[in-house]
């Protein structure tokens, strides 16, 4: 006996992963340029801004103590600290959405998500940012630049390429 997806074309299964990983790219890509100038009408990027936020997710979060003395050595340089993160959402946002290097810039977004949803733990709900933290990781290990990016035209000339 044999299932409806064995008669699917291999080819028509892949093409329709790939289009499934492409609007779970553009839309983290999208978030992280939304939650850019969101964070940027805050202030949050001001050294004050970020050194409050900081200070919040310190006191009130169930972080392990070792993230907490991370969090407030970024907090102690918040002026050199905020710029970066500003720059680093902005840009995972902008090559996820183009779909540039993504498979670096979502292993990237998977990292910064991560350590996000750490710093978050018990101020938020637990789901809220882990599902974007693991969509991120899949995005890195499903090549999702591959369709409908610049990394499917990369692709074509480097086809071995590690980076797309």
């Amino acid at each position: 006996m044999s299932s409806n997806a064995d008669r699917i074309p291999t080819a028509a299964r892949q093409m329709s992963a790939a289009i499934g990983l492409t609007l779970i790219r553009v839309t983290i890509g999208a978030m992280f340029v939304w939650v850019f100038f969101e964070n940027k009408g805050k202030g949050l990027y001001t050294p004050a801004g970020y050194a409050g936020l900081i200070s919040y997710y310190i006191k009130s979060s169930h972080c392990p103590a070792v993230w907490k003395s991370v969090m407030a050595l970024a907090a102690s340089h918040a002026a050199m600290v905020a710029p970066l993160q500003a720059m680093t959402e902005i840009s995972l946002g902008i090559l996820l959405v183009i779909g540039l290097f993504t498979r670096p810039a979502a292993f990237v977004a998977f990292l910064f998500l991560g350590s996000l949803w750490i710093s978050e733990l018990g101020t938020s709900w637990i789901w809220e940012l882990l599902v974007s933290v693991l969509a991120a990781l899949g995005l890195a290990i499903g090549r999702a630049g591959r369709k409908w990016g610049i990394d499917a035209l990369l692709a074509q000339r480097w086809p071995a390429s590690p980076w797309w």
